[in-house]
């Protein structure tokens, strides 16, 4: 049986008097994504702060790769990845030397810093300062920068934020790429399309507690409608009929509209992640 990667028991945090993580718990497994999803303020950068050990846990249990965190310890350290929302490059160096001398940090001679940075799309930026890069660019780097290290723990801060999307699309490849490769992934995204896509789990956490932890398809299935909604255009007036899958009729009723010379489009009406948490919270994931 494998071992989490990424191992949360009862943890909790406080900012003083405020209770900012309440006693959650979640597992991440080698090679899994799980999308740690919620609101700003909802406890998720206090427990990745926990989990890459700026933070030592208030009560309760958090391990990574086995060892506990929240203390000096270089040999996890050296096998973690993180990219968060706050830029810490070196701009008057460039993207190589960047990635070179994070690298060295790690004691690694040889890095591969030209491959990495083409994972990106910077390879031909390689030698140019950082401080004349973009938002984006910057971006990029720091993501690349991750994953220098070959690490077996991934933590990424909104990672496509401020991307295009052609660049977005890349990156979210380069993270499915990781995950293969068998890197346990704890990310952080507002992008409920990118969370559906990159993610196997998702746990969304709402005033520093869990609400819900499973798969999105799972969380769709429970808390979603099966249905189907048939759009028809009858003369000059558009018309829609929404049929409910558990009806006893709704196959026949599908097929006869499906067969309507006026059938413009069908649509299943699926939940999505945002009307989940909304369902479970009250309140929207950008909120």
């Amino acid at each position: 049986m494998n071992t989490p990667s990424i191992n949360v028991q009862e943890l909790s945090y406080w900012y003083g008097k405020l209770k900012a993580v309440n006693n959650i718990s979640f597992q991440v497994m080698p090679g899994e994504i799980l999308g740690f999803l919620g609101p700003n303020g909802a406890g998720k950068s206090t427990t990745i702060k926990v989990l890459t050990g700026q933070l030592k846990p208030g009560s309760g249990k958090a391990q990574v790769l086995g060892r506990e965190v929240g203390k000096e310890d270089p040999e996890l350290q050296a096998q973690i990845g993180v990219c968060f929302e706050e830029k810490n490059l070196y701009l008057e160096m460039s993207a190589l030397e960047n990635l070179n001398f994070f690298a060295s940090l790690f004691g690694i001679k040889k890095p591969d810093s030209m491959e990495a940075l083409r994972r990106v799309g910077l390879a031909e930026r390689a030698k140019d300062r950082v401080n004349d890069y973009s938002k984006g660019m910057r971006q990029r780097l720091m993501i690349s920068r991750a994953f220098i290290n070959k690490p077996r723990v991934l933590f990424l801060d909104e990672p496509t934020s401020g991307l295009d999307p052609v660049t977005a699309a890349e990156i979210r490849r380069v993270i499915q790429e990781e995950s293969k490769r068998g890197a346990a992934i704890l990310l952080t995204t507002h992008n409920m399309m990118e969370a559906d896509q990159l993610s196997h789990r998702v746990a969304f956490i709402n005033e520093g507690e869990i609400v819900a932890l499973d798969t999105a398809e799972n969380l769709k299935l429970k808390y979603g409608q099966r249905a189907v909604r048939i759009r028809l255009r009858n003369g000059t007036k558009i018309t829609e009929e929404l049929i409910t899958l558990d009806n006893d009729n709704a196959s026949t009723r599908i097929a006869e509209l499906a067969a309507s010379p006026n059938l413009l489009t069908i649509h299943t009406e699926e939940a999505t992640l945002d009307s989940i948490f909304i369902k479970l919270t009250g309140r929207g994931l950008e909120g």
